[in-house]
């Protein structure tokens, strides 16, 4: 991958190492399962003569996808919802199986950088960290009106923070006061409780804010969903390609793949711990989790906590 390319507005992760996982080919069918600012899908376009089905929830993504539409014509679909809902949108526009899926996961750099959408705590901006900004509940709502002990479970759970229980009940006790209205008024609360080690670089307020996310948007839901539609979604010898930013995730695809693979852990000594020939779905491309190079993560911070898994199928498509 080329510095300018990193270098670019919302350069898109690990680009290079997508392209050669997922080695895209002509007349394929392809699925971006989180359009973005479409960096992976003009990418797999140019790699080849191929077909791009684009798919993202957030309501900003359909001009960026005009744009796309535009420059490739009708090699280029794009169908707005979630991805973990992508098996059920390729049948209502007539696509049975593809040759490959990617998936980035999380909130891209253009939600973050935008302080009305409410994902940052470097900015000040209504608590709002929903994807798809027009309905459901936002991070204020749910902090405003959830249980004390099932809040501090959510941050404990999604954020991985140890404090989760003292900082659910400082937002209890501010709630009954005034309601949870901008990011900085929740960031400067959690500052106030997580106390930023020298060891730790990142803000004392990164895990509570993650953890918000994760529930407001069922992160974790939705690719749990995208997981288990892929045996249904690849033809032979198609190539899920997935670029995870935390642990949790990263353990969700890594479980899932081993799964399909056969490579399940036993739960005794004495049995086989991989499945039957006859029940393996996938075989996977990566044995282990492939991090970003020493320069991408120099010039694009936002790869330094990334991780690219890949299976491809070998089920036998119906």
């Amino acid at each position: 991958m080329s510095r300018s390319a990193i270098k670019a507005p919302h350069a898109p992760v690990m680009l290079g190492e997508v392209l050669e996982y997922l080695q895209p080919r002509d007349g394929g069918v392809y699925v971006d399962g989180t359009f973005g600012a479409g960096g992976y899908t003009r990418a797999i376009l140019d790699k080849a003569d191929c077909i791009v089905i684009a798919i993202d929830r957030d309501p900003e993504a359909v001009a960026r996808a005009e744009v796309l539409r535009g420059e490739y014509g009708v090699r280029f679909v794009f169908l707005r919802g979630c991805f973990g809902d992508m098996r059920e949108l390729l049948d209502a526009a007539g696509y049975s199986r593809v040759d490959g899926v990617v998936l980035d996961l999380g909130v891209s750099s253009m939600q973050i950088d935008q302080p009305g959408r409410g994902f940052s705590f470097r900015f000040d901006g209504p608590l709002d960290m929903r994807m798809d900004n027009a309905s459901g509940q936002s991070a204020a709502d749910l902090v405003n009106s959830t249980r004390e002990e099932d809040l501090a479970n959510i941050i404990y759970k999604y954020g991985e923070e140890r404090l989760s229980r003292r900082i659910a009940k400082a937002i209890v006790l501010r709630r009954a006061e005034s309601p949870f209205e901008t990011t900085l008024d929740l960031a400067d609360l959690v500052r106030g409780i997580v106390h930023k080690s020298p060891k730790d670089k990142s803000d004392p307020a990164t895990r509570t804010f993650q953890a918000l996310r994760i529930a407001v948007n069922d992160e974790l839901g939705e690719l749990e969903r995208a997981l288990e539609a892929l045996p249904d979604m690849l033809k032979d010898a198609g190539r899920a390609v997935i670029v995870t930013f935390h642990s949790l995730e990263d353990g969700i695809v890594k479980d899932a793949f081993r799964k399909y693979a056969g490579r399940q852990e036993s739960v005794s000594r004495y049995l086989p711990a991989d499945a039957p020939e006859e029940d393996v779905l996938f075989k996977l491309v990566t044995k282990k989790a492939v991090n970003p190079g020493d320069e991408e993560v120099s010039l694009n911070p936002r790869a330094r906590s990334a991780r690219l898994r890949a299976v491809e199928y070998v089920g036998g498509a119906a």
